[in-house]
């Protein structure tokens, strides 16, 4: 009787967000080997099954394991996952590139844009790699690691990917009895709304810092959506994608949830501690804050209108203050609801 080989699936890197999908496909029945950067990340996987430096109370499954290298990660892999920070994608995936095989399905994780030259990240993907688009994928959702990693049921993600039945691949090896993805074929879509929602959060995080309620969080998450449609929509996207899983659910869950990293930014601004002082209490990497001029450039190139975000950018960029972004957001001229 022929015995079929496992999906397997190769993990860069081992970070919150990718040691959660690491576990999501090897509780799946994907084999999965984890790239981490430390070697004491990487040994204490493999000999206590844990994640020591993110989630050292989590135990992982048998079929995960980890390694410092990149070929011996990538070697016969079926997925390349990549879950790191997308100002680093190009600089690392020029290194890793040459072990990718050929027949590899790259998943992006990622939610930022980046910041010289305003790509997307299956865009720097396909340019560094020179893999064609219908091998590189994108999953993105409401996606909070430590409600992942406790194993709470969520219909959490989008797999998005131009080959339909690529998508299917990657839907079928992360679908456990609590993470049920969906599939589309709208790859800008989804990843400008798991970028763009970083830089609405922001906001959402310091309106809660400086103490305002539900009603400014509902106002900004609205209108947030709407500011990301309207670019989305201009860059080609299908305006459904923004209402689904990718759009609106992962802008409410990073709006709202003191799980998310950039909301836990924008509240220490709102709070009045300044960029430096907000980095180092947040501790992890912030993409909002990252790809917010980015992103305020791809709405200049579009002639979108996005105030949000242009308010964000510029309290980041210290051109106005805390007090100068609430009063620009609520002075704008009154006008229909589009």
């Amino acid at each position: 009787m022929l015995q079929h080989r496992s999906a397997r699936a190769a993990v860069f890197s081992a970070g919150s967000w990718g040691t959660a999908v690491a576990k999501i496909m090897a509780d799946a029945g994907t084999d999965v080997i984890v790239h981490a950067r430390r070697a004491e990340i990487a040994d204490a996987i493999n000999t206590t099954r844990r994640n020591v430096g993110y989630f050292p109370d989590v135990d992982l499954p048998e079929t995960l394991t980890a390694t410092t290298d990149p070929a011996a990660a990538l070697e016969n892999a079926d997925f390349l996952v990549l879950s790191i920070p997308a100002q680093s994608l190009r600089e690392s995936l020029a290194v890793w590139a040459p072990h990718i095989g050929r027949d590899t399905i790259i998943v992006s994780l990622m939610k930022g844009i980046e910041r010289e030259t305003g790509l997307r990240a299956s865009e720097v993907i396909t340019e560094v790699t020179g893999i064609p688009a219908h091998r590189v994928a994108v999953l993105s959702g409401p996606n909070l690691a430590r409600e992942i990693m406790a194993g709470q049921p969520a219909a959490a993600a989008t797999v998005a990917c131009s080959d339909e039945a690529a998508a299917i691949r990657i839907q079928r090896a992360c679908h456990t009895s609590y993470f049920r993805p969906y599939t589309s074929t709208d790859v800008t879509g989804c990843e400008l709304g798991g970028a763009v929602k970083n830089v609405i959060a922001l906001a959402g995080g310091i309106a809660a810092g400086m103490g305002l309620g539900h009603n400014a969080q509902a106002m900004l998450i609205t209108r947030g959506l709407a500011e990301t449609t309207r670019l989305a929509v201009a860059m080609g996207a299908y305006p459904g994608t923004l209402a689904g899983l990718a759009g609106l659910g992962d802008l409410v869950a990073t709006c709202s949830s003191p799980l998310s990293r950039n909301r836990t930014f924008g509240t220490h601004l709102g709070m009045g501690l300044s960029i430096e002082e907000a980095t180092r209490a947040t501790r992890q990497t912030t993409e909002g804050v990252k790809s917010a001029q980015a992103t305020l450039g791809l709405a200049h190139a579009y002639g979108i209108d996005m105030p949000i975000t242009d308010v964000v950018t510029d309290l980041l960029n210290g051109k106005i203050t805390l007090a100068q972004a609430t009063a620009a957001l609520m002075q704008r001229p009154p006008k229909p609801e589009r």
